[in-house]
């Protein structure tokens, strides 16, 4: 069962990484909960495939299609969750963003069902978003 769960965190993040929405679209389950954390104008709880696509696509805006995450560190599992140790990086005309994170995916039946994102440094990825 875990490997079946490290093998759709794999593909969620290869997704992510090479802008495959259609393999996203079939990893994120359409109730989803995705768990912003900070205090930007991303932040908070957003619900549903669509919510999230809209946050993404928000994301991309606002960093000018640089927001990306560029390394997978590690991958580790425990039931039905995954942590992934991570390192993102975005640009937004002459301010930059570059750091680690951990994002933690609870996998149900194949799919990707509700997501934590933790971030190495909150107050400078606020301030990059901003509000």
């Amino acid at each position: 069962m875990t490997t079946a769960h490290l093998d759709v965190a794999r593909a969620y993040f290869h997704a992510v990484q090479t802008g495959d929405m259609a393999t996203l679209g079939a990893l994120l389950d359409e109730g989803i909960v995705w768990h912003q954390p900070g205090s930007n104008q991303f932040s908070g709880d957003h619900k549903g495939q669509g919510a999230v696509f809209q946050m993404l696509g928000s994301m991309m805006e606002a960093s000018q299609g640089t927001f990306a995450i560029d390394a997978v560190h590690s991958l580790m599992d425990n039931g039905d969750l995954v942590a992934a140790h991570i390192h993102f990086t975005g640009r937004r005309d002459d301010v930059s963003m570059t750091m680690d994170g951990v994002d933690l995916l609870r996998i149900q039946n194949g799919r990707i069902t509700e997501m934590w994102l933790f971030s190495g440094d909150q107050s400078a990825e606020d301030a990059f978003w901003g509000r």
